[in-house]
């Protein structure tokens, strides 16, 4: 055991101090030993303190298991979280970025941040003496995708070739889908309406990190992309930010609801899931939400896990 664990600290030791804004801010290798300490720590083989360091959470949009997650993570790593909310600081009130990255990096050790605009996770990099971790923003959500495969890898014991494919808009999910994906050899089908298609720079740029053989694609149909698929995955259709489009958006996607029948086309072992919150009855059915198919709360406890080990690597916890 103490071999394995040098041997996983070897792997991890240049994510020590690092930022993690995008997917592909880690390599293969270090993806698949992120997961192996993710699981050391869910089913309690290893314990890490990192004594009493601090968390700084700056949250811009509304959060339930983002939020948890990382709280509950610092908690059982022996540290704090100070939850800096924008309405009840200088953050809310315009204060350059420059500014507070530099003041904050003095008082915490780690800033997870969820706001809207990617550039401002990078302007916050670009000033801060602490890592930066990106908790969600309108292009990406790279902790979310940690989580999914990592419940991908536990239900098939492995990912390179499994067929993923998501249904629904062409969103910050499914952009690390694709990243992520395809430096782990998993093949992603991005399934949306006409108008609501992936960016198509982040596909290039997932195409461009495809290893072992990892296929990405695009498509309109769900009937067709789901067939073959090990893994169906949906997203809400008006992520925040977009509710006003929400009526308009619900007729669009009326045909990309995952329910039973549609699952059948992929097959009786595929497994369902979903980011959370989700909208039954719209982007999902209570049915399939609720079917043998659905990992989707496995998918969410797992958000806790690779969080936990991802802060534990960048505050030198190995």
């Amino acid at each position: 055991m103490a071999s394995a664990s040098i041997g996983l600290a070897s792997k991890l030791s240049n994510l020590r101090k690092s930022n993690f804004i995008s997917s592909s801010d880690l390599t293969h290798d270090q993806i698949i030993s992120l997961f192996e300490l993710s699981k050391q720590l869910k089913f309690g083989n290893r314990r890490i303190d990192l004594g009493n360091r601090v968390l700084g959470l700056i949250f811009k949009k509304a959060s339930t298991r983002t939020r948890v997650s990382f709280q509950v993570a610092m908690a059982r790593l022996g540290g704090q979280t100070v939850d800096l909310n924008p309405q009840l600081t200088q953050l809310g009130r315009g204060e350059p970025i420059k500014d507070t990255a530099r003041v904050l990096s003095r008082y915490c050790d780690v800033l997870a941040i969820r706001t809207f605009s990617q550039g401002e996770l990078e302007e916050y990099a670009q000033w801060s003496t602490i890592p930066i971790v990106n908790a969600l923003t309108d292009l990406e959500h790279p902790c979310q995708a940690l989580a999914d495969y990592l419940t991908i890898q536990e239900k098939f014991n492995q990912l390179k070739g499994i067929n993923l494919t998501y249904i629904g808009d062409g969103n910050n999910v499914a952009n690390s889908l694709m990243i992520c994906g395809a430096m782990l050899g998993v093949n992603v089908k991005i399934c949306s309406p006409n108008g609501f298609e992936a960016d198509s720079k982040i596909v290039e740029k997932a195409k461009s990190l495809s290893k072992f053989g990892s296929k990405i694609s695009i498509s309109n149909d769900p009937l067709l992309a789901v067939k073959e698929a090990q893994v169906i995955y949906t997203d809400v259709w008006a992520s925040m930010g977009q509710e006003k489009e929400q009526l308009k958006r619900k007729e669009i996607f009326d045909k990309y609801q995952i329910d039973q029948n549609l699952i059948k086309l992929a097959g009786e072992d595929a497994i369902l899931l979903h980011c959370l919150p989700a909208h039954r009855g719209e982007e999902i059915t209570d049915e399939a939400f609720e079917s043998k198919n659905s990992s989707i709360f496995d998918q969410a406890e797992n958000r806790l896990h690779v969080q936990q080990a991802l802060l534990a690597v960048q505050l030198g916890g190995l």
